[in-house]
């Protein structure tokens, strides 16, 4: 309780957090706490962007409460879903580099040592920077992918891939033969 903290009551109240909270629990707290609170809303408005009508159908149909969730609504849910959980993902995967501050060792704060000892501190922040940007990026393509998996049915065309997208890039410099 806050008043303990302020009075001083000796042996009859002892605060022993620091044996349970160790650096990765706080980390673990901190980071999920934060990142279920927008997952919740992320899923709370993928369940509502599905129309009304379309439980009612189900329901209609002798559908139970339980089928219609996952015949219907999370399906066509998954497709506003997806897109905003990937981004939560790197993006927690970016924040991950604040748990530093307790000091829990994670990859900024091993690179710090890392560097502190060796000398080179710029040099392992550049590093550490290349280890993050390899990591968002390869995140990032897989979750390319899965909304392209995703919106199968909902577009009549799906969207070029990067590596479609790199070929017609290539293909445009290709050398046209001339009529003669």
């Amino acid at each position: 309780p806050l008043i303990f903290q302020y009075i001083n009551l000796g042996p009859i109240y002892k605060n022993e957090t620091v044996d349970v909270m160790t650096p990765f629990m706080v980390a673990l707290l901190g980071l999920g706490l934060n990142e279920g609170a927008y997952m919740a809303e992320i899923v709370r408005a993928g369940i509502q962007s599905v129309d009304e009508g379309q439980s009612e159908a189900s329901h209609a149909l002798g559908m139970t409460r339980t089928q219609t969730m996952r015949r219907v609504v999370l399906p066509q849910a998954m497709r506003v879903i997806i897109p905003p959980t990937g981004n939560e993902f790197i993006n927690m995967l970016k924040t991950s580099s604040l748990v530093s501050a307790v000091q829990y060792t994670e990859l900024l704060r091993a690179s710090s040592n890392i560097g502190s000892t060796a000398g080179a501190v710029i040099e392992m922040y550049f590093v550490a920077s290349i280890w993050y940007l390899a990591l968002t990026s390869v995140f990032s393509v897989g979750q390319y992918y899965l909304e392209r998996r995703y919106a199968r049915g909902s577009l009549r065309s799906l969207p070029p891939t990067p590596f479609e997208r790199l070929k017609a890039n290539l293909n445009m410099f290709r050398r046209t033969e001339v009529a003669k």
